[in-house]
């Protein structure tokens, strides 16, 4: 074992002191294991001096060394010994890397449970709301009117504007494109093809997940955390046929017909363009925007509304179900039903052009 010895002086205050953390630096390049401060020449030792040692001791730290004195007399021996612990060098604790495998699995574990609470509430949610109904179980008829209310006709301003707006861009940019062309017209057909299959589902249902997904994460979270959802089983009441049920129903109704409301507004967007702007006659537009609407289209982009609107409820209850802690938990849940609706969209999407452009 390497070490080195230092002489201390005969009085450490603030000046010797620095002295010693100078002198200990001095030999910060060379591979050391140990070094020893002989104090046999130190007669007292002041607060200052005693804070370089400790600061010497922390440098030694660092550098994995260990920190030793010899020869103290009584009274620098008493003062060292109140600091003492601070001078003893420990070995670092080198930080355990975790088995890559035991922390995939356990992350796997994580994630199958959640798929599996999802996978019951989604059990849960279909029977309660299609087959209890139907075999003459109750159903919460007040709740669902309530909930068609706010999920649509509160809605219909904004998914209307967004619509028309979007469908208003749309032929801007397209039309810019096509015109050195001459064919502006094309615009119309692109315009209805666009919204019939993709636009108008997609950006009513962001609007829709953007606002109902969120309240409806933010309600059960909120009444997990007062612990009203704890109150409701206790009192024997499934809280599936209670909360999720008249949820499910309404957004299922609600959701096709502001996708329609989409589609129309949509086109309404692109014609005020290609009227007032590229003046077209009206009857040609809408004739050539009625002769480019395919039945096809138009049930591609309905059918996707029924399975957004499914997911948008499932991904907003499931979290709401899963929220842990205070307000801080309520809106972490919420922000992560809304992101887990936008990535389901998507995923929905891309499930449904594989199978009409490449499996049918």
């Amino acid at each position: 074992m390497k070490s080195i010895t230092i002489k201390s002086p005969q009085f450490i205050n603030s000046q010797t002191g620095r002295e010693l953390y100078e002198n200990v630096q001095r030999h910060e390049k060379e591979k050391i294991e140990q070094i020893i401060f002989d104090l046999e020449n130190t007669e007292k030792m002041d607060t200052l001096g005693c804070a370089w040692l400790l600061r010497i001791a922390e440098e030694c730290k660092k550098r994995e060394i260990s920190f030793l004195w010899t020869g103290a007399n009584k009274n620098v021996s008493e003062m060292l010994e109140v600091v003492s612990p601070a001078f003893e060098y420990r070995e670092v604790e080198k930080k355990r890397i975790e088995n890559f495998v035991i922390r995939f699995l356990y992350q796997t574990d994580k994630f199958l449970d959640e798929v599996k609470d999802f996978l019951n509430l989604c059990v849960d949610a279909i029977y309660w709301t299609i087959l209890a109904p139907l075999s003459g179980k109750k159903f919460r008829w007040e709740l669902f009117i309530e909930e068609i209310y706010e999920m649509g006709v509160r809605a219909v301003r904004i998914v209307c504007l967004m619509n028309f707006l979007l469908g208003l861009i749309i032929a801007m940019l397209s039309s810019a494109q096509v015109a050195s062309f001459g064919l502006s017209i094309y615009v119309a057909n692109l315009i209805m093809i666009g919204f019939a299959r993709e636009l108008a589902a997609i950006m009513t249902a962001t609007v829709v997940s953007a606002r109902t997904g969120a309240a409806i994460a933010a309600e059960i979270s909120t009444m997990k955390v007062q612990e009203e959802i704890d109150a409701l089983r206790g009192m024997g009441i499934n809280v599936t046929q209670y909360l999720v049920a008249p949820k499910m129903l309404a957004l299922l109704i609600v959701l096709p017909c502001l996708s329609i409301l989409g589609l129309v507004f949509g086109l309404l967007g692109g014609s005020a363009w290609g009227i007032l702007v590229l003046e077209f006659n009206p009857s040609v537009w809408f004739r050539q925007t009625v002769n480019s609407a395919y039945f096809e289209d138009l049930l591609q982009g309905m059918l996707k509304t029924f399975v957004f609107a499914v997911f948008i409820v499932l991904i907003g209850c499931h979290n709401g179900f899963r929220v842990s802690g205070g307000s801080r938990g309520v809106g972490l849940m919420t922000t992560r039903a809304v992101v887990m609706d936008v990535f389901m969209l998507i995923a929905v999407d891309i499930v449904f052009a594989t199978i009409f452009y490449y499996l049918i």
